[in-house]
């Protein structure tokens, strides 16, 4: 593993070994859903098949883009950087939720709700940072076709990837080592359905202003600069396909960007709902907003290989014959 994800998972070690008020004893009781606890069983089965869904779907983008040298290009290689993060977003929160949903497994130790909370906010961050690469791929691919292979080299894929990662843990490691310097009093009960920072701080009996201030500053200026950057990107995308003079080449580029346009909002719409909800939306029932939480873990880790999937011929044709083959020798 690279120093620099080590260095931060050293930090929130660290972090956890400094705390002064927990004990080995200390741990937190998560609702799930509050006001739908006496549905949480039944809701517990679409939630599992989503799970199995986005993690046989992910599994299967991986090996089919590692099995086919066809697909080994910059742009299947950031897909599987995106696959590989939705798989670990959905393991972190998934088969909890589904303990409580299921066998009343409401408790969670603070070493491991601290260790959850990094893993979700981190590798969110990080799929923000690969969706704008996926988004600087598409530039290229598109208004710099001469220079695309020589700018996005193997090397070159292999760090933008890091710096996701990289940037992902180095926003959450302090809002992490913030949160374990906080003292907890009173019932440490969760009014969510996994670890989310602001649902812990609220636990909090001191000053947690610096918390909610870092958290909703990084947040904003995050999604910001993120957006800012795909939007030019797509901007600039969008003149170069309109100068087009073939109107099956425009259609072709079109559909190219489809895809990742579709993920980006799929990605974007429920995590900003759920961000700004948790700080201001006191007027929302509570059970909306933790559904809309627990589904934005779920819902583009599911969909994200079946878009890829349908609307990427490659990928299409591969998983076509991989099944076709199976089914001859089941056969003969």
């Amino acid at each position: 593993m690279p120093a620099a994800p080590v260095s931060s998972l050293l930090a929130l070690q660290q972090c956890l070994m400094s705390y002064p008020n927990h004990s080995s004893s200390t741990s937190f009781n998560l609702i799930g859903i509050p006001g739908l606890e006496d549905a949480q069983f039944w809701i517990a089965f679409p939630f599992c098949t989503m799970y199995f869904m986005a993690v046989l779907g992910n599994i299967t983008l991986l090996l089919v883009i590692r099995l086919d040298p066809s697909l080994h290009l910059p742009m299947y290689y950031f897909l599987s950087m995106l696959a590989a993060i939705d798989l670990v977003l959905t393991t972190s929160t998934i088969p909890k939720l589904l303990s409580i949903f299921w066998f009343q497994s409401h408790e969670i130790n603070f070493e491991g709700c601290v260790a959850q909370m990094f893993f979700i906010h981190s590798f969110s961050t990080a799929e923000l940072g690969v969706l704008v690469t996926m988004a600087f791929d598409r530039y290229l691919a598109i208004c710099k076709p001469l220079r695309y292979s020589a700018i996005l080299t193997g090397p070159t894929i292999a760090k933008l990837g890091l710096a996701a990662v990289v940037r992902g843990f180095a926003i959450v490691t302090p809002l992490t080592c913030m949160v374990t310097s906080l003292s907890y009093c009173g019932p440490h009960l969760i009014h969510h359905s996994y670890c989310e920072h602001m649902s812990v701080v609220k636990l909090a009996c001191g000053d947690t202003r610096l918390n909610s201030i870092y958290g909703i500053m990084a947040a904003t200026i995050m999604v910001a600069s993120d957006s800012i950057l795909i939007a030019v990107s797509y901007m600039l995308i969008l003149r170069e396909v309109i100068g087009l003079s073939s109107r099956k080449a425009r259609l072709k580029s079109f559909g190219t960007c489809g895809s990742h346009i579709g993920v980006i909002v799929l990605f974007y719409t429920p995590g900003l709902f759920s961000f700004y909800t948790q700080c201001w939306g006191q007027n929302i029932p509570t059970h909306i907003h933790i559904l809309m939480a627990d589904l934005y873990l779920l819902v583009p880790p599911m969909l994200n290989p079946l878009i890829y999937g349908m609307r990427t011929k490659l990928i299409r044709e591969r998983v076509l014959s991989l099944l076709w083959q199976k089914e001859i020798q089941s056969q003969s």
